[in-house]
């Protein structure tokens, strides 16, 4: 096995920088590695864009996050918080429904009718009269801000002044701009300030939440029938996100692979060598981001959530099994993939069969006359001896010419 691996990376290699068996001169070598790695990125960015043109989950449900998000939340006041989240941008109307709607431009989907009517109870809310209750919430609360910051400097001042007090220290001396009494006066002044203005802000908020529109707003938050449906609809189209994701990026490389591979063999079959060289690294080029998003879609799409949620019913927290299948599968499907290239795509027979019907070159595929012992091209021995009649047949093939001995 290891023998037969090392053999197909020495014919990997030779063909890849050789023409009609002839190596490649440096400087052309270096050229077609640059046009690789140029087609090689192509091929990444192509990939990259197909993978996002169907709709994501969170495009589809734009709404589940913030309303996950609302529902987790402990806080007495998340639905004011909720309506302030609404009424949050300060430029232009947001138009969460028309946004919303865009999101699905120039994507494969539609965007959630459950997430659309969210955002049309958020547009509703989004008047001047909530933004103006809002903008004062705003400055009562930096108001706030600013007399508990002079507190905190009054304290200070306060806490040292009854000290100098204390250690009898005349006032003409002390390093505090207040005195004593005066810093409790206005302590007592800012505190009561305070107090007003959060009273004046709880006002503010029961105002707003009394609004129509907010309350349609929370009792929609509140309707566990509908955020079970965008939690369901979410949750499932991120389980076949991948899976979707794999079937367009193998659109995308499927008619490149089959394009590379008939040039490849209609320019052997010509003996056209640049041509059937370029083709061949353009065929191995398209076949690795083939490769290597099948190996992503196997740690993230279905197969793995499929294990997944085997081992946690089975083995409950040992998720690290996970690795273990991954290590003992993964050489299995290369084994198999390997073994499917031999027998089938890269068969020896069946390409020996093909070339002898066409009367070219078993190895290099060059035309050949019919009585050729050795091509003239690359000087392969095209027969074998029979062990029954002794007389050459063609190798490869299943049976003698001659005598028709099973070989």
């Amino acid at each position: 096995m290891l023998a037969r691996i090392r053999r197909l990376f020495r014919q990997f290699f030779r063909k890849s920088r050789t023409i009609n068996n002839e190596p490649l001169n440096k400087v052309s070598l270096i050229v077609i590695i640059l046009i690789d790695i140029f087609i090689l990125l192509n091929v990444f960015t192509g990939l990259d864009n197909i993978s996002r043109w169907h709709i994501s989950p969170s495009q589809a449900y734009p709404c589940y996050s913030e309303w996950n998000n609302y529902r987790t939340q402990t806080a007495k006041d998340k639905d004011y918080e909720m309506i302030k989240l609404s009424l949050s941008n300060r430029n232009n109307p947001p138009f969460f429904q028309r946004n919303y709607q865009q999101l699905k431009e120039a994507h494969l989907g539609n965007v959630a009718e459950i997430c659309l009517k969210y955002a049309e109870y958020k547009d509703k809310i989004y008047n001047s009269e909530n933004r103006q209750i809002i903008k004062t919430i705003n400055q009562e609360q930096a108001k706030i801000s600013t007399l508990e910051q002079a507190n905190r400097n009054i304290r200070t001042q306060y806490e040292s002044t009854i000290l100098e007090k204390i250690a009898g220290q005349p006032r003409e001396q002390s390093i505090n701009v207040v005195g004593a009494e005066k810093a409790k006066q206005e302590l007592d002044k800012n505190t009561r300030n305070i107090s007003t203005f959060v009273r004046g802000i709880s006002q503010l908020k029961n105002q707003l939440l009394a609004k129509p529109e907010s309350g349609n707003f929370i009792a929609f938050l509140k309707d566990e029938g509908k955020f079970r449906a965008v939690e369901k609809g979410y949750k499932q189209a991120s389980f076949w996100y991948p899976s979707i994701q794999l079937a367009f990026q193998s659109i995308f490389l499927l008619p490149l692979i089959l394009v590379a591979l008939l040039v490849h063999k209609f320019a052997g079959a010509r003996g056209y060598g640049l041509i059937s060289l370029i083709s061949w690294h353009l065929l191995v080029l398209f076949f690795i981001p083939l490769i290597l998003k099948i190996f992503e879609f196997l740690q993230i799409g279905v197969i793995f959530q499929f294990l997944f949620d085997i081992i946690s019913a089975i083995f409950g927290g040992l998720l690290f099994l996970i690795s273990y299948v991954y290590i003992f599968l993964i050489p299995v499907i290369g084994f198999v993939i390997i073994k499917f290239l031999q027998r089938i795509v890269f068969n020896t027979k069946f390409q020996a069969a093909n070339r002898v019907q066409n009367s070219r070159c078993i190895k290099c595929v060059k035309k050949i006359r019919h009585h050729d012992i050795h091509c003239p091209h690359c000087g392969y021995n095209q027969y074998i001896e029979c062990p029954n009649c002794h007389n050459f047949t063609y190798k490869h093939l299943p049976y003698c010419k001659e005598c028709g001995y099973s070989q």
